[in-house]
């Protein structure tokens, strides 16, 4: 059940803690200052509004342990990043919004025991989990990123550029793979850990690592890098090692619940909410 969750690396529950103040290509990103903000919705493909007359209410389901996502704030209530989108889903579609907070390992038996409406927990999208639950639109993927020290030449990073670089990556990982599919020129290192590899790229032991963009950019904003480091090329997001991405999984017979939330998604992207979430949540954007 865990590998179902869209989990960054664990270190940046530690930077969390220090700074909670391709099937289908992204639109192109916002700008805002010099954080590219991901969007995932064609502006041409504008959805119909659904009818909401049998729409009252919808109750969420989420899990406390996944910061800056879902994680407990002031007076122990839910919040994060998955929270604030399904309260301004349910302001959007003008409902009344529940949100329980569960176990993330009961949450798709809770969903089946009919004990909550959605799913709003980083639930990754998978073959399997489309036999058992239907998803929205995708409103968030984890990209993999290099890091590299702040005076690493290359921006654009390509196989010919960083061939025989020094690459620390997580042993046994999908972006180890990557790199020994794509950038097989480089001097692949492997480590236990990502703390490990960072360790190692504050050291001068490495020239890159490559690992989850999300955790990354948690590591750069916080202390642990003491500002050593910056992003390098990417963002890269092939389905095949990084997965589909993440929505809100519903019932498979709750169609009309599933578009409406692509409705209110939509909205949300086109008035610029979604990117107001992203900034909150992530300071260093992780595109």
């Amino acid at each position: 059940m865990q590998g179902l969750k869209a989990r960054a690396a664990a270190i940046f529950g530690v930077a969390m803690a220090a700074a909670v103040t391709a099937a289908i290509p992204p639109a192109p990103a916002q700008q805002a200052g010099q954080v590219e903000v991901p969007g995932f919705w064609d502006p041409k493909r504008r959805p119909e509004r659904p009818d909401l007359g049998r729409l009252s209410a919808i109750r969420f389901l989420t899990e406390e342990d996944y910061p800056p996502f879902n994680f407990r704030g002031p007076g122990d209530q839910p919040i994060g990043f998955n929270v604030d989108l399904a309260r301004a889903i349910c302001l959007e579609l003008n409902v009344t919004c529940t949100i329980q907070v569960r176990r993330f390992d009961t949450l798709l038996s809770a969903l089946d025991e009919n004990r909550g409406d959605a799913i709003v927990a980083s639930l990754a999208v998978t073959p399997e989990l489309r036999q058992r639950v239907a998803f929205t639109d995708r409103y968030y993927r984890t990209p993999a990123r290099f890091a590299a020290a702040k005076g690493f030449p290359p921006d654009d990073v390509t196989p010919e550029k960083i061939a025989g670089r020094r690459v620390g990556v997580v042993a046994g990982s999908a972006h180890e793979a990557y790199l020994r599919a794509f950038f097989a020129e480089t001097a692949i290192q492997s480590r236990p850990s990502l703390e490990d590899a960072l360790a190692a790229l504050k050291k001068g032991e490495v020239d890159l690592v490559f690992g989850d963009g999300i955790a990354l950019a948690f590591w750069l904003n916080g202390t642990s890098s003491e500002q050593c480091c910056a992003f390098r090329g990417g963002p890269f997001t092939e389905s095949l090692y990084f997965g589909e991405g993440v929505g809100i999984a519903v019932k498979r017979d709750n169609e009309a619940l599933r578009l409406a939330l692509n409705y209110a998604l939509f909205r949300l992207w086109e008035k610029g909410v979604m990117a107001d979430l992203y900034l909150r949540y992530f300071p260093v954007g992780f595109y």
